[in-house]
């Protein structure tokens, strides 16, 4: 990008934590969501550069791509590559979705983006916005963080009337309306096309893709859907240049990421760290294995992503790549730290409830796999179980996997096969004496 290129240094932007800020970069001032706040930062100035200046589409999509910026919903697709896919000259409304719905358990990030920093995130959209040729947006938020939606709220009205949304931006033909949209809570909603129904007031199911919301999204129209974090990322790239972003992760994995920290950790909460930082340095900052007590498995992305046992994770970095040689993922960043006092029976009974309850029921293999999964589990905690179980349960997890519409199938199973593979002699114990071994361990002694 000729225009791009002659840009102020990226600053170094930690705090006492350790954090490296570009999505929570308001947390060190006094009223971090206001637009008096984000103004002081240089705020909009990228969004009024780019319109006024006209840039070319290609050209900020080439700077998303530089920048290394993945998906951080879950499924990390690149960013830049998505955003191409939109049909350039495609004559009729396009629209841009932000998907902020986050309703897996230990999931909590994207709140304090809308809470603390909601001007960049509204800056990233318009942003993208005019990139793609979108003439509206939504912003899809959980249903069950009200306080956070009205902070939201406050800073579309501060940002329209500031005149940076509505029409006729900068004096140019480019204008941009944006909306926020209150969910009710289904997980099943943070799956795009699923929000995409639910935005249309329908119920909230997955449609079938192709057709990708690309070309079939909103009303029939070419949609983009991106996470929070995504969008939010955005100014910080185009203020001080995709090459700057990618500098601060890894190769395959740039810039920072927001890791929600919670379980057995002194020090739950948010934590926007550099990609690659080792997983060991994330757990400090997080005050470490809470009461003195040692480190037994960690969940890295969230449940729908595989747990990882203590000795294999002591040694992992924080990034795409590195969760990979794990033999799992970096989903949404929901970093659920479990200690050795966890029993990994009921807590895998747990979260099959959960998956149970959250199923659409759409699809068969989820609808009847997710209910049989959570039986058979509430089976053996209740000192009830067989050992054939063990391979019902994954045969079963194996079966829903790869045969739903949507990834809530992947979701279900996955954690199901990897708590066995790696915990099965607890199972097994379970089963064999009818109550937990880290039970039977602390009566012992």
């Amino acid at each position: 990008m000729a225009k791009q290129s002659a840009k102020s240094p990226a600053p170094m932007m930690t705090d006492p934590k350790g954090q490296t800020l570009v999505c929570l970069r308001t947390l060190s001032e006094s009223e971090p969501a206001t637009l008096a706040t984000y103004l002081k930062l240089g705020g909009y100035q990228s969004l009024k550069r780019l319109v006024t200046e006209k840039t070319k589409a290609t050209d900020i999509i080439t700077e998303v791509k530089i920048s290394g910026l993945r998906g951080r919903g879950g499924a990390g697709f690149p960013t830049g590559l998505k955003w191409s896919f939109m049909p350039r000259y495609f004559d009729g409304v396009k629209y841009l979705v932000c998907n902020t719905d986050e309703g897996e358990p230990g999931t909590f990030k994207d709140r304090d983006i809308i809470r603390y920093n909601p001007h960049q995130l509204i800056e990233g959209m318009a942003i993208a916005a005019y990139t793609l040729g979108a003439r509206v947006g939504y912003n899809y938020i959980h249903g069950e963080i009200w306080q956070d939606y009205e902070t939201f709220e406050a800073a579309l009205k501060e940002a329209k009337e500031a005149g940076y949304l509505g029409e006729n931006l900068f004096g140019t033909n480019f204008s941009f309306d944006l909306y926020a949209v209150h969910g009710y809570g289904a997980y099943i909603c943070g799956e795009e096309t699923a929000l995409i129904e639910s935005i249309e007031g329908k119920k909230g199911q997955p449609r079938f893709k192709p057709p990708f919301p690309a070309s079939y999204g909103v009303f029939g129209k070419p949609t983009n859907v991106n996470n929070t974090e995504s969008y939010a990322s955005i100014p910080w790239i185009m203020q001080y240049g995709g090459q700057a972003f990618a500098d601060l992760g890894v190769a395959n994995s740039g810039g920072t990421k927001l890791f929600s920290v919670s379980g057995h950790v002194e020090k739950p909460g948010n934590y926007e760290v550099k990609m690659g930082t080792p997983f060991a340095e994330l757990l400090a900052m997080a005050g470490g294995v809470w009461q003195g007590r040692k480190l037994k498995a960690v969940i890295p992305g969230g449940p729908s992503t595989a747990v990882i046992p203590a000795s294999v994770m002591e040694s992992t970095t924080m990034d795409y790549d590195g969760l990979s040689k794990a033999r799992s993922s970096l989903g949404a960043g929901s970093m659920i730290v479990m200690d050795d006092s966890t029993c990994m029976v009921k807590a895998l009974h747990r979260l099959s409830y959960f998956f149970y309850e959250e199923s659409c029921g759409q699809c068969t293999p989820c609808r009847e796999g997710t209910g049989w999964v959570y039986r058979v589990l509430d089976r053996i905690v209740k000192g009830q179980g067989k050992m054939e179980d063990l391979d019902l349960l994954t045969d079963i997890s194996k079966n829903i996997s790869g045969r739903t519409i949507c990834a809530l199938g992947e979701a279900a199973a996955t954690p199901v096969i990897s708590f066995i593979k790696h915990f099965r002699a607890e199972f097994e114990y379970y089963i064999e004496h009818g109550k937990s071994m880290v039970d039977s361990k602390a009566e012992q002694g």
